[in-house]
């Protein structure tokens, strides 16, 4: 058994974290230690999601996430949000499901392109 499953049992036993969110993460474990994908997905999922900001007052933002980190946070994220009343409205239409294949099936290249009149730009890319 691997030192992260043994520290996600503990918090379970010390109750920091409840059974099923411990069971969430020990699969996001297993998963990432067994190669599941084609040899063709494996090197998609060394991909970077890449978001570019360029304005025309100079205020820009790069933003550089791995594909592999993408695809857990949604798993993650869209799990946790749907567990707390607050956030559930938000994400109850939320088809992960939809994103996670697309994940899978190797969506590739520009996915937004957007420019405004007065030459702000926005672009989300997978390379």
């Amino acid at each position: 058994m691997s030192e992260e499953i043994s520290r996600i049992l503990t918090m379970v036993q010390e109750g920091k974290i409840d059974s099923d969110k411990g069971a969430q993460l020990i699969a996001v474990l297993q998963e990432k230690e067994t190669p599941v994908f084609p040899k063709k997905q494996n090197k998609y999922l060394e991909k970077t999601l890449k978001i570019r900001v360029v304005s025309s007052e100079n205020d820009n933002v790069n933003v550089n996430v791995p594909i592999k980190l993408v695809k857990a946070l949604l798993k993650t994220g869209h799990s946790i949000a749907a567990g707390i009343p607050q956030s559930q409205q938000y994400v109850k239409d939320l088809d992960i499901n939809m994103l996670i294949d697309a994940i899978e099936n190797e969506l590739d290249g520009n996915i937004v392109d957007i420019q405004s009149a007065n030459g702000d730009t926005v672009k989300v890319a997978i390379e």
